[in-house]
């Protein structure tokens, strides 16, 4: 017997802990990103609960040099609040991906980091990272 049962709350977070939390889909939209000028494309993250209760979630991009999430090229990080997702749950986030004079052809590896919160969103329970491949062209 747990100490959350003797107040009759369920410890959610042990079972969270064992499972994946999320299933991640990426796409862009358009699929490439120009290089050598100003263009954009939009990075749409399709998140969906894997787990048997609900969750509050949100989804951090982080782009690398040369690219960035904002029209200044200043932005590398960027977190999406999606809310609570319930189970089998999905919810889409967009975050649009600039591309300045400074990009140059190639391959550029993006990181989606998808948490679950408890509480508020400063407190994480679990997370789960992916990680795309934008290319310029």
């Amino acid at each position: 017997m747990g100490i959350f049962d003797l107040f009759g709350k369920k410890d959610v977070g042990t079972d969270l802990r064992k499972q994946l939390p999320y299933n991640i889909n990426t796409q862009f939209v358009p699929y490439k990103l120009k290089a050598n000028s100003r263009g954009s494309t939009t990075l749409v993250v399709n998140l969906k609960n894997m787990t048997e209760s609900p969750v509050t979630s949100s989804v951090v991009v982080e782009v690398p040099e040369r690219i960035s999430l904002d029209s200044t090229g200043m932005s590398k990080e960027k977190e999406v609040r999606l809310g609570t997702l319930g189970p089998n749950e999905s919810k889409e986030a967009k975050v649009e991906i600039f591309s300045s004079a400074g990009t140059d052809k190639g391959e550029y590896t993006l990181t989606i980091t998808a948490f679950i919160h408890y509480r508020d969103y400063a407190h994480v329970l679990n997370a789960m990272k992916k990680r795309t491949i934008l290319e310029a062209v």
